[in-house]
């Protein structure tokens, strides 16, 4: 039994309107209750009213396991792991953390008040009546998660729970490891919990305060937003230059203990760095120490491909900024590091795009526009939204599409007329032709749309985007150009796709459409550099056998002219770096 409930707002309507739809189709039994807020009353005192109306479900339900979900939250499907739990208490864990991050001491709940579940056992139907009897006679402000939490200390030792993977969240944009359970939920987020976190009881034991560099990307947010475009964008520009933005978008860091992180760092930075015999050497002390996870094994997988083009034998090194997370690498952007190395034999060292650099270097693939510095100098580089400004001062030797000077042109920069992705050209440094097809589709989904549970029909099959080495990158093509066609949300897919001449849909999924970045307009950028047919991404369901692939799929093929054009590009580039 699922159970939420609602007030009668626009915002809380609607969203149980689509859950009752969502959870019918489902087929799964539930009770959405529409309550009242009383005069007087605020967001959290409707929220502590869920304990009691769980209690009434579970009354009225006592042979069944019962879920509460947040009404603006969705499920594609309830996983069998979930619905046939055997233990007392089953959720994520607050903040949708993940086992390496257990413990009080980093944060002030332990379960996250979104979606969980009670079970119809002696104990769990102790601690929702144990919350519901401290919520009756609690004279505190607080919300629904703190009567909670509280039964969940007192029953705690005695209670079986079960957590759920945080792999199992939809809208998460992390890298799917082989074997995880499908995600089946996405978030919702009206603004209230932020609206009235100092307003209500918090629980404090060792509770680990938010840190610093969060606050002040918070409070750097607000800001920029307030601002008009004329200072928000020299602001935003300066930040990028001086590696502010690195520092503060940063990711957290692994919970892993301090001698494997230290054992990946070095051969991380031995791979980075060109040094074979250190790499070889800090893998053999690693393997002798640890089991590597498939995250352990994806960071040793990357330093290789690092090593691949730091380690050639020309004199000089020359930087390049690309996206080289997440890894084990995503295909479209270590097509940069491939198509400049293919046309010298000096090194290729990593600059990553956050970071400061004042001596010269290059810039190619990707919608990095925004992070060109005035010693850059840039080739078929594009940008994923015109509210940037441009480095007027940097060389440019050609951007991706018109879209992309335009913005150069506003931004005071020089008038750039040579246009074109890169990646176009890949068929003239991985030659392949296509033959015979094997008659099936090639399903390749951009990496943040990784987590999405799709279903797919019998003559699709999934290839991966997660690759990084060139000799990863040339098996990829080779087998891709043997489908019958492609359906792909991944834009380097398609562009690829459009050089070797393989028919290709470029879709998004519904629900789904903001998890690529951007506001869309590379679509068109690309296209109009590659001069070719303008596509954009096609909202698709997350059933594919519900989509017609005829209208989806385009037959188009860069020319031969471009591509050579946009090689001479790349020589260009590199011959101003040799200047």
């Amino acid at each position: 039994m699922i159970c939420s409930f609602y007030t009668p707002d626009e915002y809380y309507g609607n969203h149980a309107k689509q859950l009752r739809e969502q959870l019918d189709e489902l087929g799964l039994e539930h009770e959405l209750l529409e309550v009242q807020k009383n005069p007087g009353e605020d967001w959290a005192d409707v929220t502590r009213k869920k304990i009691g109306f769980i209690k009434q479900v579970c009354d009225r339900n006592p042979t069944k396991m019962v879920f509460w979900i947040d009404v603006d939250c969705r499920i594609s499907h309830l996983p069998d792991y979930i619905a046939n739990s055997s233990a007392d208490l089953i959720g994520f864990q607050r903040s949708f953390g993940s086992p390496m991050q257990i413990g009080y001491h980093n944060r002030t709940r332990f379960w996250e008040p979104s979606f969980w579940g009670v079970n119809s056992t002696k104990q769990g139907r102790k601690l929702i009546n144990d919350a519901f009897a401290l919520e009756q006679r609690a004279e505190i402000k607080a919300t629904d998660d703190y009567f909670l939490e509280e039964a969940w200390r007192a029953n705690a030792r005695l209670i079986t729970f079960q957590m759920i993977p945080t792999t199992a969240i939809m809208r998460e944009r992390a890298v799917t490891e082989p074997g995880q359970h499908p995600g089946f939920f996405s978030f919702g987020s009206s603004g209230n919990v932020a609206d009235f976190k100092d307003k209500v009881v918090q629980h404090g034991q060792g509770a680990k305060k938010i840190g610093l560099r969060r606050q002040v990307l918070g409070r750097a947010k607000k800001i920029e937003a307030a601002l008009p475009d004329s200072i928000k964008n020299p602001l935003r520009s300066l930040a990028d230059r001086a590696g502010v933005t690195g520092l503060l978008t940063q990711g957290r860091a692994a919970h892993i203990d301090p001698a494997r992180a230290n054992s990946l760092g070095e051969i991380l930075n031995a791979g980075m760095n060109g040094r074979t015999d250190d790499l070889v050497r800090a893998t053999s002390e690693f393997e002798k120490k640890f089991l590597a996870s498939y995250q352990d094994q994806a960071t040793i997988d990357v330093a290789g491909s690092f090593l691949h083009y730091g380690a050639k034998p020309g004199p000089k090194t020359i930087p390049l900024i690309w996206w080289a997370k997440p890894f084990p690498g995503n295909f479209g952007d270590w097509l940069s590091p491939l198509m400049i190395s293919n046309f010298t034999d000096n090194k290729i060292s990593f600059q990553a795009p956050t970071k400061p650099i004042s001596r010269k270097h290059l810039v190619s693939i990707g919608s990095i526009g925004r992070f060109i510095k005035p010693s850059s100098i840039v080739v078929g580089t594009g940008i994923s939204s015109e509210d940037i400004l441009l480095s007027k001062k940097a060389d440019y030797v050609s951007v991706r599409g018109p879209l992309t000077a335009a913005v150069l042109a506003k931004s005071g920069g020089p008038k750039i007329e040579s246009f074109g992705d890169p990646g176009l050209a890949l068929s003239e440094v991985i030659p392949a032709k296509r033959g015979k097809t094997n008659g099936k589709v090639a399903f390749i989904r951009h990496f943040s749309h990784l987590a999405i549970p799709v279903r797919l029909p019998e003559n699709f099959e999934e290839l991966s985007v997660l690759m990084s080495h060139p000799d990863q990158i040339a098996n990829f093509v080779k087998n891709l150009i043997g489908y019958e066609r492609v359906v792909t949300s991944a834009m380097h897919v398609m562009i690829v796709c459009q050089s070797y001449g393989i028919p290709c849909a470029l879709v998004t999924f519904a629900g789904f459409e903001e998890n690529v970045h951007g506001t869309g307009i590379k679509y068109q950028d690309y296209a109009q550099g590659a001069e070719v047919e303008i596509m954009n991404p096609q909202v698709i369901p997350l059933d594919l056998n519900k989509i017609d692939l005829d209208n989806l799929t385009r037959d188009i093929q860069v020319s031969k002219t471009k591509k050579l054009e946009v090689v001479q590009a790349i020589k260009a580039g590199l011959e101003r770096f040799d200047s």
